[in-house]
């Protein structure tokens, strides 16, 4: 059962280990585990697993046995054999798995970039001309701080661009641990790894730095920002690391630095979330909130400088071209039948 989706999300992550373990070679530079909200990701998606695993149990065995001792023990024992079966047990371990070695890989390949590209040509002169001629001759920076303003609206689109951060280990989590139908788990897991695959690969194909590193003056009135404190962060660490030359000069500070523009995972990622959510569950309230995080996500990266308009359009068409290759790989029917089964089958479980 689901062997496409095995095959596929193996294939990525051995395909992605194994260029990232090349690159680190061919320029001496040590494989980095990446850190995140909550430590590096070898404890953190086992964190959010663990976590994922004791929300499912607990608060569900308090429920059923009406908080009584004696019946407690039963119930958990009958969710872990019901819910936890085998092949719940290998989605989690593969799932889980493929997505942390893509990643990281990802994350490795991405701080390789100043050294690969060397000083190449990068086509952030020709995205920034783009943009101003479908803003019509005006920067969009500055016709998105104009039209929002610099305060409240800032914080708002930086805590829902960083909310990116602890999202993506949380849904797939969600998916891995609650989803009924376990091909809806292989379905979101291996978009996954084809979106920061094709990330990957997009960085190399068209080499960007974004607005906001190539014109930071255009941003300097929301620099008081989490997302603006990031930014200047990530722009420090690569001037440092294309000024050293060396990349084996970043295994004494144990960093990646991470600054490219085309394309958006950001837009990619959060699309590909809404679309899972509007695929496999009918809860109306999340994927209108889903919906609206993916278009105010998409509106921060422009206002903060992170990508181009056309940045975001490849985000878009990373994010539709992973859902249907990952429904594929996972047996997924898109048609309006298999839409009608959906409706019966929840993300989450009563």
């Amino acid at each position: 059962m689901f062997r496409r989706a095995h095959i596929l999300m193996g294939s990525i992550a051995l395909s992605m280990g194994l260029l990232a373990v090349l690159a680190a070679i061919i320029f001496d530079a040590k494989l980095v585990d990446p850190d995140g909200f909550i430590g590096p990701s070898y404890l953190r998606l086992p964190t959010v697993l663990a976590l994922g695993f004791g929300i499912d149990l607990i608060p569900r065995t308090l429920w059923v046995s009406r908080m009584n001792p004696m019946r407690m023990p039963g119930v958990f024992r009958e969710r872990l054999r019901r819910h936890w079966t085998r092949d719940r047990v290998l989605l989690v371990v593969t799932g889980i798995l493929s997505f942390y070695i893509t990643y990281v890989s990802y994350r490795n390949l991405k701080s390789q970039l100043p050294f690969i590209e060397g000083r190449g040509h990068k086509f952030d002169r020709e995205l920034f001309s783009l943009d101003k001629a479908l803003f019509l001759g005006h920067e969009p920076a500055i016709v998105l701080h104009n039209l929002l303003g610099n305060g409240l609206s800032a914080e708002i689109l930086s805590t829902v661009y960083l909310w990116f951060l602890p999202l993506v280990p949380f849904a797939l989590a969600v998916w891995l641990v609650w989803s009924r139908n376990l091909g809806f788990g292989y379905w979101f897991a291996a978009s996954q790894c084809i979106a920061w695959t094709l990330g990957t690969v997009s960085y190399y194909a068209l080499p960007t730095l974004g607005p906001g590193f190539q014109h930071p003056w255009l941003y300097t009135t929301i620099d008081d920002t989490a997302a603006g404190h990031l930014m200047n962060s990530l722009a420090d660490t690569r001037v440092w690391a294309v000024n050293t030359s060396a990349p084996s000069l970043m295994n004494l500070t144990n960093f990646l630095s991470g600054v490219a523009g085309f394309a958006s995972l950001h837009v990619a990622i959060t699309l590909l979330v809404a679309l899972m959510i509007q695929y496999t569950t009918t809860i109306r309230w999340l994927k209108i909130v889903f919906w609206v995080n993916t278009c105010v996500t998409a509106v921060a990266t422009l206002y903060f400088g992170w990508h181009y308009v056309a940045d975001d359009v490849a985000g878009v068409a990373i994010a539709l071209f992973s859902f249907y290759v990952g429904g594929w790989a996972s047996g997924q029917s898109f048609t309006r039948q298999r839409a009608a089964v959906a409706e019966l089958e929840e993300v989450t479980t009563v």
